[in-house]
């Protein structure tokens, strides 16, 4: 129930300006309070009011002004300001939240890293520095402490990468009240003495070209692979399935003048049938064939037809004629009846219709 019951965050930001806040909405639901403060102890006060205020939901919840003196004395009040509801007195210097460190500077040597920053003009005993790093193997943050403005630490393995921030601490409670600490400085990237953009640039040129020609040889590689697997099955495609030829190539005069009519074929192309099959006989039965021909002209006016197609009927009047074409056809395997007509075959021929 006294002027002094209620909590209050005070901060003096590195003694150039102050911000106070309190919880309106738990301490004043209803109303939209006042605020007044005034630097110094003189007997006659002049309460300045707030001019920056600090909103929550359209209430006042705080004020930001700048720093003027050691002292001070707030005075939260109804919203004309006629009836105080909360006030007190302060020493400001007990409520400073120190400026990030400026201008820090890392220093390698081997194994070892020290690290500075510009010293504060005011009190530089009441502040620590604190380092804090970590490698990327890491989970959490490795933390010194030391007096201002510089802190070393050793054993830094040469070959990671370490993420490093730095922050200035307020001592408490010989210079303040609450435990205050600055924001953090950027933080940075480092290995083996050298800055990088971070961590995940810590690959070196020479790794980086390594990896490319290694996956440039395992593309190549692979490439060649498939091509070995390829022939491979290429060729016992070959073994397991030959390949069957069409017969519509040799005899493309058969389907494509004649319309697969066989004995017009026959009838128009019966020179070239004996010359294809007298291609297929050794050059001593050709010879001999050559002599019995000449004979057969003079005693016998048949085709050449006759020497290879014979009628059925006259296949016993004419064995002489037989014997005399015997040389002339090689011996058929199979006779195949065709339209009257016995179609002599060897293992050479085949015939399609």
């Amino acid at each position: 129930g006294g002027k002094d019951a209620i909590n209050t965050t005070i901060i003096n930001f590195n003694n150039e300006k102050m911000q106070i806040t309190w919880a309106t909405r738990e301490l004043f639901p209803n109303e939209n309070v006042s605020f007044f403060y005034i630097f110094g102890e003189s007997k006659h006060k002049v309460w300045k009011p707030c001019t920056t205020y600090l909103l929550d939901q359209d209430y006042n919840s705080g004020c930001l002004f700048k720093t003027e003196g050691p002292t001070l004395a707030i005075s939260i009040r109804n919203s004309n300001g006629s009836k105080v509801l909360f006030s007190k007195n302060l020493k400001t210097d007990f409520y400073i939240k120190p400026s990030p460190p400026e201008n820090v500077t890392f220093f390698w040597e081997e194994e070892t890293v020290t690290v500075s920053c510009n010293k504060p003009q005011r009190n530089a005993w009441c502040l620590r520095l604190e380092l804090q790093y970590k490698s990327k193997f890491d989970k959490e943050w490795q933390s010194r402490t030391s007096k201002c403005c510089s802190v070393g630490e050793q054993g830094f393995d040469p070959r990671k990468c370490y993420s490093f921030r730095v922050r200035l601490r307020r001592l408490v409670p010989y210079c303040n009240i609450a435990n205050y600490s600055s924001d953090w400085a950027a933080e940075t990237f480092w290995m083996n003495g050298t800055l990088l953009d971070s961590c995940d640039d810590d690959l070196t040129p020479q790794s980086k070209t390594v990896i490319v020609l290694s996956g440039s040889l395992a593309v190549l590689l692979m490439m060649l692979i498939l091509l070995i697997l390829l022939c491979k099955w290429q060729r016992v495609q070959m073994a397991v399935l030959p390949a069957i030829p069409d017969p519509k190539y040799p005899f493309a005069d058969l389907f494509n003048d004649h319309n697969g009519n066989l004995q017009e074929w026959l009838d128009k192309n019966d020179h070239v049938v004996l010359q294809t099959k007298l291609e297929y006989e050794e050059p001593e039965s050709i010879t001999e064939a050559e002599s019995q021909q000449e004979d057969g002209k003079n005693s016998d006016k048949h085709g050449p037809l006759e020497k290879i197609f014979t009628f059925s009927g006259a296949a016993e009047n004419n064995d002489s004629k037989a014997a005399e074409t015997a040389c002339l056809i090689p011996a058929p395997t199979t006779t195949t009846p065709f339209a009257g007509f016995h179609i002599l075959m060897n293992d050479d021929m085949y015939v399609m219709v």
